[in-house]
């Protein structure tokens, strides 16, 4: 029965540390997958419930890892830790052997001691251990038999165990009974009683793997943060006044924040007025760091490259310090970066290309440095991100278009730097947009019509740019527009009369452009303006009597603009200006305590104001009686002139000289100069006999031409129109329509030309040959092969003339010589009508073009070229002419009163 008995006991340790072998084998495939050491000191008060779960927090360990710590265990009193509940000496230089007094810690759970090179026995006193849930002591030179002691620490709440590679007799008899295992099975199958002891043990090992296994997959092991952490955060100064008293845990130091298991996670020192340089701090010894904020402090010198090992890292902000240097490259390998926050400080240099592999960025912002370059086109890859700042840097060059690509943007700002070209239309594809900035820049074309896309619009910036062209309407469908900037640009036509679907408007500036018209009544409807910019534009009109309905406007701008009428009383309390247009009558009472500058520039003004005259009881009411001047005046002087012009039309008919000797006098009757239209019709009608088909020598689709000899010796050929083409109406009109293109198209051509373009343009060839008409009769000046551009750093010298005592000598000539008639005129009789250097060195400005339409507008007056006129001004023995004698006597005399 004994042997029995032990046959049985023999049996049960076999299958049960059969199934311990088991345990250990997948113990060890599990550590590798779960445990990551790393060099520690002595930490006390570390949380380790991540490795075991169903422990609560608050234990204490000692953790030497790796620190080549030499001399034997039993140095150390392991009774005085009586709370000790974590032992972690793995790979270290101890020897000696496991001293007994390591049964008194009760509350272990731990315990590590693998290579090392311990000796001896291992102390039964480790079966009071009943806490203890790991133990391993691989690779020592351990002997003994502790069987009973183990098994009992098994029973208990042990959960892994390695002993391996060690010389104790529990694994010599392992691989005895290993050898023997099939002739033990034998044997017990020859007692039911003894095999069913067996399975039940069998059982009870299976069960205990199949439990450790489950568990094994719920446990990570990780160490807690080392004192590498500590000793970094102090090494970098920041935290000499910020550490509390009586605590040695930095996870309580002011701004850190650790995880579960005692590793720094958040640095946040944010308006903490650090300083020195951010170098101080070495990041590599912090990889499990996710969040730092060192915004708003003092810091200075360069990033350092080290910063690219924080590659847990979700969240940088470094905004508002002294930063120097460039963005390193190694900033690409923050791979869960989502926040970088780099703006206010002195970075210079170009964004990295690295930058584009940051591919769960949302937010970047860089605003306010020295970064210069081309926007690289690899940052609008990252379609993940939704804020955007580039703006006050010095990026150059155009929009790239690929900036569609970023969809999920609701916050673009590239304001304040040297971007040209057009506003790409793929800005379209932002569909998401809350907040646009393209201010203080270098755009030029127009407003894009895309810009309709962006529903969710709330701030528009386009000011400070060279956009041109009108306000588009789609820029109306904007609905949730706050605020709206489009001031200091070069945008004409009116102010769209859909403005007032704005409902939501605080502010809108329009100021510093070309705007003309009258304001909309329709902005009444914008309840909700604050601001109302409009200045220095050339708006018309008289100001509506709807804006009294904006109860909350706080700033009106109306100055520089050629408003008329009164002001509107109704207009709310608040600040404005209004000076520099043509207002009239009293300033309202409620306004009078503005002061005057608010409304200097307007003539028509008066009220209790300082610097304006008092509006006295008999001019309450002086517009009736200041339009009565402005119209019955003139109308009466038209008046006098029409009486006058008659009277002396009399006394030149009743002279009725004949026409040899007009002919005489006045030299060729083809000359406007004393051309009447009839003493010429009269001429041809003789010279061609009533226009007698014997004198005809063609005929065309408009008229036929005849041969014809006047008084004077002179063949010409004269033209006569068919009846149809002389009851033309456009044939009537057609000198009216001559002189109006030369007073408003050439005109207005030759502004644009000296006054609208970035560099001025001055023409110089500005004649009768280069003025084309198109079908409407509308005149373009062309042929601009002798045009140059005027730069201000420049003399504009293409040409010197040196004076002689008769006539300049030119080097070279540019353009129609005719055209300079009149100077050699003046100059050969000192006469010098315009600007001197312009007569003595032909320096190119504006006055050339200015001098050059003078002369092509009088020769459509005179119907020659003014220099016959020149001719006999010269002779002073040459006939007074008179201007009656000088216009062409067709002409109507002029009957628009601002002529007058």
């Amino acid at each position: 029965m004994a042997c029995a008995f032990s046959n049985t006991c023999r049996a049960v340790i076999v299958f049960t540390w059969a199934a311990l072998t088991l345990l250990i084998v997948h113990d060890a495939a599990s550590e590798n997958r779960n445990i990551s050491f790393t060099q520690q000191r002595l930490v006390e008060g570390q949380d380790f419930s991540q490795y075991f779960r169903s422990l609560q927090l608050g234990w204490y360990h000692i953790e030497l890892v790796e620190c080549s710590i030499k001399g034997e265990l039993g140095s150390l009193n392991f009774s005085c830790f009586s709370n000790l509940q974590y032992i972690n000496l793995w790979n270290n230089d101890l020897s000696g052997s496991i001293p007994p007094q390591i049964g008194s810690l009760s509350k272990l759970k731990y315990l590590n001691l693998r290579w090392k090179n311990l000796t001896g026995t291992i102390p039964k006193e480790i079966g009071s251990l009943r806490n203890l849930e790991a133990l391993y002591l691989r690779n020592n030179s351990l002997n003994g038999s502790t069987q009973s002691e183990l098994v009992k620490l098994q029973q208990e709440k042990l959960k892994a165990m390695d002993l391996r590679d060690t010389k104790q007799r529990l694994n010599n008899s392992l691989e005895f009974v290993k050898g023997k295992i099939s002739m033990l099975a034998a044997k017990l199958a020859i007692q039911a009683l003894e095999m069913q002891a067996v399975t039940v043990f069998i059982w009870a090992a299976l069960t205990l793997l199949i439990v450790h296994v489950a568990s094994a997959t719920k446990i990570s092991i990780h160490v807690a943060a080392s004192e590498i952490e500590r000793q970094a955060l102090l090494n970098s100064g920041w935290w000499k006044d910020r550490i509390p008293h009586n605590t040695s845990d930095h996870c309580n130091w002011v701004g850190i924040t650790c995880d579960y298991e005692g590793r720094i996670t958040h640095i946040g020192l944010a308006e903490s007025n650090i300083k020195g340089e951010l170098g101080h701090i070495n990041f590599s010894c912090f990889p499990n760091l996710q969040y730092l904020d060192l915004s708003n402090n003092n810091l200075s010198g360069s990033i350092p490259s080290q910063i690219g090992s924080l590659s847990n890292l979700k969240y940088l902000d470094l905004d508002r310090n002294n930063l120097t240097g460039t963005i390193p490259k190694e900033i690409g390998s923050l791979r869960n970066l989502k926040e970088l926050l780099l703006g206010s400080n002195t970075l210079g240099g170009v964004l990295p290309q690295e930058i584009g592999n940051l591919k769960s960025l949302t937010a970047l912002s860089m605003d306010a440095n020295n970064i210069g370059g081309p926007i690289p086109s690899i940052l609008f890859r990252l379609t993940n991100i939704e804020y955007l700042s580039l703006g006050f840097n010095r990026f150059n060059g155009l929009i790239p278009r690929e900036i569609g690509n970023l969809k999920n943007l609701t916050s673009l700002s590239i304001g304040g730097n040297k971007l040209t070209g057009p506003i790409p239309s793929t800005i379209g594809r932002l569909t998401s947009l809350q907040i646009l900035d393209l201010s203080s820049n270098q755009l030029h074309s127009s407003i894009p019509l895309e810009i309709g896309n962006f529903s969710a619009l709330g701030n528009l910036n386009l000011s400070d740019n060279k956009i041109r062209g009108i306000i588009p309407d789609e820029l109306t469908k904007l609905s949730q527009l706050q605020y709206l900037s489009l001031s200091s640009n070069l945008l004409s036509g009116q102010i769209p009369f859909a403005i007032g679907k704005f409902f939501n408007l605080v502010s809108l500036d329009l100021s510093k452009n070309k705007l003309s018209g009258s304001i909309p009544t329709e902005i009444g409807n914008c309840s909700e303006l604050r601001n109302l910019t409009l200045n220095h534009n050339s708006l018309d009109g008289t100001i509506p009597l709807e804006m009294g309905k904006i109860l909350w406007l706080q700033n009106l701008d109306l100055s520089h603009n050629n408003l008329s009428g009164t002001i509107p009383k109704t207009l709310p309390p608040m600040y404005l200006d209004m000076s520099f247009n043509s207002l009239e009558g009293e300033i309202p009472t409620y306004l009078q305590g503005h002061p005057p500058k608010s409304f200097v520039g307007n003539k028509g003004l008066c009220g209790h104001v300082k610097g304006f005259p008092s509006c006295s009881q008999s001019q309450k009411h002086p517009p009736s009686i200041i339009r009565f001047v402005k119209i019955f005046l003139p109308l009466r002087l038209v008046l006098a002139f029409i009486i006058l012009g008659f009277i002396l039309l009399l006394k030149r008919q009743n002279k009725t000289p004949k026409l040899n000797s007009r002919a005489a006098k006045n030299g060729d009757v083809f000359s406007v100069w004393n051309y009447d239209g009839k003493i010429s019709y009269e001429d041809l009608i003789n010279a061609t006999e009533e226009f007698h088909i014997k004198y005809c020598i063609g005929t065309g689709g408009y008229g036929s031409v005849y041969k014809a000899e006047l008084p004077d010796g002179k063949v010409v050929a004269l033209k006569k129109l068919h009846q149809s083409e002389t009851e033309d109406s456009a044939f009537v009109k057609s000198f009216q329509n001559e002189a109006h293109v030369l007073s408003t198209s050439v005109a207005h051509a030759l502004s644009y030309l000296h006054h609208d373009c970035t560099l001025s343009i001055v023409h110089r060839d500005i004649s009768s040959n280069n003025i084309l008409l198109d079908s409407n009769l509308e005149a373009f000046v062309a042929d601009f092969g002798t045009a140059r551009l005027l730069h201000v750093d420049s003399s504009n010298r293409p040409y010197e003339w040196a004076l002689t005592d008769t006539l300049p000598q030119v080097n070279k000539i540019i353009g129609c010589i005719s055209y300079y008639a009149l100077w050699f005129y003046f100059q050969r009789h000192n006469l010098m009508p315009f600007h001197v250097e312009l007569a003595y060195t032909m320096v190119v400005t504006e006055k050339c073009d200015v001098y050059s339409f003078g002369v092509v507008a009088l020769k459509v007056l005179m119907g020659t070229h003014p220099g016959e006129l020149l001719s006999s001004l010269s002779s002073s023995s040459g006939p007074k002419i008179m201007l009656i004698d000088v216009l062409d006597q067709r002409l109507s005399p002029p009957v628009n009163q601002k002529i007058v």
